[in-house]
This record gives structure tokens, C-alpha cells and sequence, in this order.
């Protein structure tokens, strides 16, 4: 059990560490960016805020001169890459820096055989070893081969995960990605029945957390 945790806690942070020294980190909403047109002090100033953006809810940024662009899946590499292509219809080769000043976070719910059960906010990277980390690991309870991820934004099945493969075989593939709303659910050992123990507490979850939004 402890080497398991630390095990979670090392694979956390690689992944994090991953992120911000190789510049691959993917943008997300809520993230905050100082974007700067070396040289053209204009265009600097055409935002309210200054040189300071916010990518929307929607995963889009609207910049000065070309509009909005859509973040979706972009690195801040290729954000900075598309932005200065934008720009260079309408000013001669543009030199832009791009710096995230701060991440934005991802709302998830983390339930069941965890030691702090609730909803967190999860900064990027969010996925599901994150959330476990943030809710102070599993329980001596929890059935690790029977983890759910239930995405809220689809209506299929929830997603099975099995966390000694994660943990112990390295599996990473099992290591999704959380989105706003997400629920991730540790089970308890013994037999699951997941419509008649797991579902009506995911109703709940849900139904607390559009009454909080509205």
C-alpha cells in the first residue's frame, strides 16, 4: 500500500514536471497568458488588460487584429506559431512571445474509497492519478480493479480502470484525461452493482453541482 502511494505521488509529478520543461503542455480554459508583439507597443495596449488574455470556456481567445482563435489542442508553441501567422497579414514579420502566467483549473469529483471524498479543482495536468493524489489517495478498502470514470459530457458507459495496471505495470494509457464535471469513483472490495450503488450517488453529485451553477 505505501509503495503504491508513493509510486502515484512520483508519477504525478514526472507527468507535471513533463509538462512544464518540455513545452508540450496543451492549454486549457481558464489558463491566463502574457502575450507580447515585440516591437509594437499598439497592439500591446489593445487590450483592456493589457498584454494579459484569458483562453474562454469555450477553449477560444480573442486577440486585437485577427479575432478569435481556437486553443483546442494546441501547445503554447503552436498557439504562438498560428498567432504570429494571423498577424502577419496585417504587420511584417511579427515577433510574438507567448508565457501562461497562470493555469486554469478543472472541477472533479472524487468519490467513493478515497481517504477526503469531494468536488476539487485540479490544475493542469488533470487526469485521474491527479485526483487521487489531491484526495489524499485510496482507501484500504478501495478495489483497485474496479475504478469508474464517468465523463459528464457523454452519454456512454462509464470508463473501467484498473489501477494496479496503472500503478504497478505502468499502464498509462489508463491514466485519462479529466474534464469540467468528470467524476471518478474508487469502489469498495466486494460485489459492485454499479446502477444500484454507484449511480444514485452520481445523481446526487451532478444535481448539487448544477444548483451551485445556477
Amino acid at each position: 500500500m505505501k509503495k503504491e502511494v508513493i509510486i502515484l505521488l512520483l508519477t504525478s509529478i514526472f507527468m507535471l514536471s513533463s509538462l512544464a520543461f518540455a513545452g508540450e503542455y496543451i492549454m486549457c480554459p481558464g489558463d491566463q497568458l502574457d502575450i507580447v508583439v515585440i516591437g509594437n507597443e499598439d497592439i500591446n495596449a489593445g487590450s483592456p488588460s493589457g498584454s494579459k488574455y484569458m483562453v474562454r470556456p469555450d477553449g477560444k481567445l480573442s486577440y486585437p487584429l485577427v479575432g478569435e482563435i481556437d486553443t483546442t489542442g494546441l501547445n503554447v508553441s503552436q498557439f504562438t506559431r498560428i498567432l504570429q501567422e494571423k498577424l502577419a497579414e496585417y504587420l511584417v514579420k511579427p515577433q510574438v512571445t507567448v508565457n501562461i502566467t497562470q493555469l486554469g483549473t478543472t472541477r472533479v469529483y472524487v468519490l467513493g474509497e478515497v481517504k477526503k471524498p469531494g468536488l476539487y479543482e485540479l490544475v493542469k495536468a488533470h487526469n485521474v492519478l491527479d485526483a487521487i493524489g489531491i484526495a489524499e489517495g485510496y482507501t484500504k478498502d478501495a478495489a483497485k480493479k474496479k475504478v469508474f470514470l464517468i465523463h459528464k459530457e457523454h452519454k456512454g458507459e462509464p470508463i473501467k480502470i484498473n489501477l494496479n495496471d496503472l500503478l504497478k505495470k505502468g499502464d498509462t494509457s489508463q491514466n485519462y484525461s479529466l474534464a469540467e464535471g468528470d467524476l471518478l469513483y474508487l469502489t469498495s472490495n466486494g460485489r459492485i452493482d454499479f446502477a444500484r450503488d454507484i449511480l444514485p450517488i452520481i445523481s446526487v453529485a451532478y444535481m448539487v453541482n448544477d444548483i451551485q451553477d445556477n
